[in-house]
């Protein structure tokens, strides 16, 4: 029972912290609890990380089938990248809009909060790259052990660290709001330029092939050519 609370706490602690970061992902979290409500916020944020625990599973098992589609990931990546820049655009557009209740074109959808959370999520690609490196940091250690019950409350706890680490952002952009005048359109142009400064940093590590795909793709045939 303390080994699995164990693993429980990595899992939770790795990706609290690792949602904490500006990203896509939490800061169309934070945008959408501005913009609509704080439960479509939430259902965007169940969405994603049902889908991060999902690519969790899979990569715990599935590592060597993941690193041959890189064709796949490279199309998805590009895909995001699309995703954050038309996000950008978006928040600038709203931000320059007289109307103060002016939303993110991208936000102006009926698809529900919760599928669009799972869309969002499944077209990032780098998630999985960065959670095998930190499974196999914990197998090197003997925290992780290849064990299915270790491997489902490892997942709970990753799943529970992402929502807790929305609600961060989710919480934390309506409190501000609420406290500051006219914040929402001052908040759309600091928006926008995240997702604008963050698809800039994505499309150069892309090209110059320092992207964590690309590593996490060449990372087998590297190892073999070193041995």
């Amino acid at each position: 029972m303390q080994k699995l609370l164990h693993v429980f706490l990595w899992g939770l602690l790795i990706s609290f912290l690792g949602s904490l970061p500006l990203g896509t992902l939490n800061v169309a979290a934070m945008q959408i609890g501005i913009q609509e409500s704080i439960k479509n916020a939430l259902y965007f944020s169940f969405g994603s990380l049902l889908v991060e625990m999902i690519y969790v599973r899979i990569s715990l098992i599935g590592v060597d089938w993941i690193r041959k589609q890189e064709k796949l990931m490279k199309v998805m990546e590009w895909f995001t990248l699309f995703i954050i820049i038309a996000l950008a655009v978006g928040s600038f557009v709203a931000a320059a809009s007289e109307d103060e209740s002016a939303k993110n074109v991208m936000l102006q959808n009926n698809m529900h909060r919760f599928l669009l959370g799972m869309f969002m999520c499944a077209i990032n690609p780098v998630q999985i790259p960065f959670w095998f490196g930190w499974s196999t940091v914990l197998f090197t250690k003997k925290i992780l052990e290849p064990v299915r019950s270790q491997y489902n409350i490892y997942i709970i706890g990753i799943g529970l660290g992402t929502l807790a680490g929305n609600c961060v952002f989710i919480f934390g952009g309506k409190w501000l709001v609420q406290r500051i005048a006219n914040s929402q359109q001052y908040l759309n142009w600091v928006i926008g330029g995240i997702f604008a400064l963050t698809a800039l940093i994505q499309a150069i590590k892309m090209m110059m092939h320092k992207d964590a795909v690309h590593k996490f793709t060449h990372e087998e045939t590297a190892e073999e050519q070193a041995s």
